[in-house]
């Protein structure tokens, strides 16, 4: 299965609760965090939830 890298790269300052906790789901609690997980659905849509927050890359 293929890997993403998941960093954080704007603060959650003023966002609504429900972008903080996925942020928290996704395993980011601070600015410039790279965390990895697996390529599936419900990563993707937790990504795309938070998609202004963070940047997205493939993991080699």
């Amino acid at each position: 299965m293929a890997k993403i890298l998941v960093k954080q790269v704007k603060s959650q300052i003023n966002c609504p609760l429900t972008q903080k906790r996925t942020l928290v789901a996704l395993g980011l609690k601070r600015l410039g965090q790279v965390v990895e997980h697996d390529s599936n659905p419900a990563v993707l849509g937790m990504v795309n939830k938070v998609k202004h927050l963070v940047s997205v890359e493939e993991a080699k």
